[in-house]
């Protein structure tokens, strides 16, 4: 049986191309409008206001004056407002297209944390500029992740033609640099900005190219080449009985497989990589 036989990597290719598995980003777009829904039968009368279900899970710019709310700084980023269908669409067409090709690439839990991790990051930039500058009271919507999706996207595929509006073909390193330049300007002048969040855009794509460069990876708790594994003692000395090498082997290339399903492939280490060329090129030799 070959690597690209396995059950695994067949699994983890149906999920991300083919629509037989529900992929992550699949997951948080229902997410998204499930609490959205939410949000509109829960209204103020004749829907005025957010509701009470919206203002008590919105980020308020009162953070730090108020500790036990810190929950705030992740669920505001599953709420949109309910006044705009906008808002929660450009948002949830972003995560899905420009979404998709990174979970395939650094795997769904890695792609999970990272989403999460842009929300609060983007929620602190927002909350720390409010102490300075005050404007908005709170803050909702997961423009902090998708502003850092799109970052990453474009981050990992430069050259990538993306259509602006889905007329204008553009590479995606020009999209991102316009986002980014756009929300640089806004967040400069606050008093344009309106009711958008720049500063909130920007603490999420600052997570983004923080994660980019300095190659963080979630699953195995590692920062570059530094490398945090549990700590566990070492195990005994083994006798291996040659006959079993062949399984111990495979068995290997399963668990390689597996966390490439779980954490997609930029998680493995140079002796897991190992592990697979060596399987790859045994059945190689073995079918000429």
């Amino acid at each position: 049986m070959g690597i690209y036989d396995r059950e695994y990597y067949r699994e983890e290719e149906r999920s991300v191309f083919a629509g037989g598995s529900r992929t992550m980003v699949t997951t948080l777009v229902l997410v998204n409008v499930a609490i959205y829904l939410v949000q509109l039968f829960t209204r103020g009368a004749g829907g005025a206001g957010y509701g009470a279900f919206t203002e008590a899970f919105s980020l308020n710019a009162d953070l730090f004056r108020e500790p036990w709310k810190f929950y705030q700084l992740l669920t505001y980023g599953f709420l949109h407002d309910p006044g705009s269908i906008t808002h929660i669409l450009f948002n949830m067409l972003g995560l899905w297209f420009f979404g998709r090709e990174l979970e395939s690439k650094y795997g769904r839990r890695e792609f999970l944390l990272l989403y999460l991790s842009m929300i609060v990051v983007g929620g602190l930039a927002w909350v720390a500029a409010e102490q300075l500058t005050p404007g908005r009271a709170v803050v909702l919507g997961a423009s902090a992740a998708v502003a850092g999706v799109v970052l990453l996207f474009a981050l990992n595929f430069p050259r990538r033609t993306v259509l602006l509006w889905f007329v204008i073909p553009l590479p995606a390193w020009v999209l991102a640099a316009m986002l980014l330049l756009f929300d640089i300007m806004g967040a400069v002048d606050r008093e344009q900005a309106g009711n958008v969040a720049y500063t909130c855009h920007l603490g999420g794509a600052a997570m983004a190219f923080i994660f980019y460069q300095t190659g963080w990876h979630f699953g195995r708790l590692s920062f570059g080449r530094l490398t945090l594994g549990p700590l566990t003692r070492r195990p005994k000395l083994r006798v291996h009985d040659p006959a079993d090498k062949e399984q111990d082997e495979s068995k290997q290339v399963d668990a390689v497989l597996q966390k490439i399903q779980e954490q997609g492939q930029e998680s493995l280490t140079r002796k897991e990589r190992r592990i697979l060329q060596e399987a790859s090129r045994r059945y190689q030799q073995k079918h000429r």
